[in-house]
């Protein structure tokens, strides 16, 4: 299936409905973060320096997949790292990049995730890595997030926020949710001491189980 049209007025509705969500669930404050959606011809992201609560549909803006803009606002200052991963990871349908209370807590101590509860394999590995800092909105910065993106489908920014991808907009936020869940409770049972961590035989078995986890019961072992 082709990924839809930038200019739909359905997904950019879509669109400022994912970025308002990331608002309402405290993912994000005021004008912080972004989201995108991978479309026929580049992707659609939202607009720089602005709240979603000050947009509208028709500020969304379309990004080519050569890197150029059309529309009267700007793309988000973070539009680098969007367009980088797509070509990177065709699988990713929709990125968010948020400033996630708990995950941002952790970024700026800039701490891997390790293998303390199993769902951490539900972004592809046994950790969750910490991309490197850079100065936002920088080459330099997506090319970091790149690589702590390999094989994965979440990392954190050091002292930034978290970026997470799904299938589609829809599936993104589920997973940003989930993500910001799982870095509370990190932070929370590190305040008792080191958590028991899990061995890497057992989070591979983990790994290899949501290889199917979620899909139709004809797809699965």
């Amino acid at each position: 299936m082709s990924p839809p049209d930038a200019q739909g007025a359905d997904l950019r509705a879509e669109l400022l409905a994912t970025a308002l969500a990331t608002s309402a669930a405290r993912l994000n404050t005021g004008s912080s973060g972004n989201a995108s959606v991978r479309t026929r011809g580049g992707m659609l992201i939202t607009p720089s320096g602005l709240a979603p609560e000050s947009c509208s549909g028709d500020d969304m803006v379309v990004v080519a997949a050569d890197g150029t803009p059309t529309g009267r606002l700007a793309p988000s200052s973070e539009w680098r790292l969007h367009h980088d991963l797509y070509a990177l990871r065709p699988e990713a349908g929709a990125i968010i990049h948020a400033h996630a209370p708990f995950a941002t807590a952790l970024a700026c101590q800039r701490l891997e995730i390790p293998p303390f509860h199993y769902m951490i394999a539900r972004f592809g590995g046994p950790t969750v890595r910490c991309a490197a800092y850079a100065t936002f909105g920088t080459q330099a910065l997506s090319d970091n997030i790149s690589i702590a993106m390999e094989g994965r489908s979440a990392c954190l920014m050091a002292n930034h926020g978290m970026l997470v991808f799904g299938r589609n907009l829809a599936n993104a936020l589920a997973l940003a949710l989930e993500f910001e869940s799982l870095c509370e409770q990190y932070w929370r049972t590190r305040q008792l001491g080191e958590p028991v961590l899990l061995s890497n035989e057992e989070m591979q078995e983990v790994v290899e189980r949501f290889r199917w986890y979620g899909k139709p019961a004809e797809q699965q072992p």
